[in-house]
C-alpha cells in the first residue's frame, strides 16, 4: 500500500551521505519507494523528492513537475522515477533561479544550474532510458541529484545575499512573476 513519508530535515546525518546504487529496479521494495516519493512529493506540494529525503540512502528520485501553490508556474509533467541517475551532459551556460528544499522549508535559494541536462537511468522497470531537459525541469533533477551525492541547495548558493524566506518569496518573488525552482 503506498503511503506518505515524512520528509527528512537539514541536520539529519542521512541527508549529507552519499546514496547507495540500487541494486535491482524489480525489488518490491524499489518498487514501493517509487510508488511512496510520488505520493509524498504530490502531498507536499513539491516538484521533486529523492529517496535520501524519506530515509532510505539510495540512488533513486522523482522528478514530478506541476503547478502548485509553491510551484504555480511549473510546468506539467508526468511524475518520472529516475534510478542510479548519471549526468550524461550538460550545457555550458548556466542560469540562477530561486530554489526551495522539502527538507529546508522556510527557506529559498538563488542557485547557479546548467540550463540544459542531458540524463541516463533506469526506468522502475530497468530499461536503460536517456533524455535532455531544460530550464525549470532540468533544475529539478540537478536538485534531486545533490541529494544523492549528500549536497542541499545551500551549498551552491554563491551569497548569503541570495537567500530569502519563503514568506518573503511567496510576497515579493511570484508576485512579481519573476519565480523559479525546484
Amino acid at each position: 500500500m503506498t503511503s506518505e513519508r515524512p520528509i527528512l530535515q537539514l541536520g539529519h546525518p542521512t541527508l549529507r551521505q552519499v546514496a547507495q546504487p540500487v541494486k535491482s529496479t524489480a525489488d518490491a521494495q524499489v518498487q514501493q519507494l517509487i510508488d511512496d516519493l510520488i505520493l509524498t512529493v504530490q502531498a507536499a506540494s513539491g516538484v521533486g523528492l529523492a529517496a535520501p529525503q524519506v530515509g532510505q540512502s539510495l540512488q533513486l528520485l522523482v522528478v514530478a513537475s506541476r503547478p502548485n501553490p509553491r510551484y504555480p508556474h511549473a510546468p506539467v509533467m508526468e511524475p518520472t522515477a529516475l534510478i542510479n541517475p548519471r549526468l550524461i551532459a550538460h550545457s555550458e551556460d548556466t542560469v540562477k533561479g530561486w530554489e526551495g528544499c522539502l527538507s529546508i522549508p522556510g527557506i529559498r535559494g538563488l542557485v547557479p544550474r546548467y540550463r540544459e541536462v542531458e540524463v541516463e537511468y533506469l526506468d522502475p522497470w530497468g530499461a536503460v532510458q536517456r533524455v535532455i531537459w531544460t530550464d525549470f525541469v532540468a533544475r529539478i533533477f540537478q536538485h534531486e541529484s545533490d541529494h544523492l551525492a549528500g549536497k542541499v541547495f545551500l551549498d551552491r548558493v554563491e551569497s548569503t545575499a541570495d537567500l530569502m524566506t519563503e514568506q518573503e518569496y511567496q510576497t515579493r518573488v511570484l508576485a512579481e512573476g519573476s519565480g523559479a525552482g525546484s
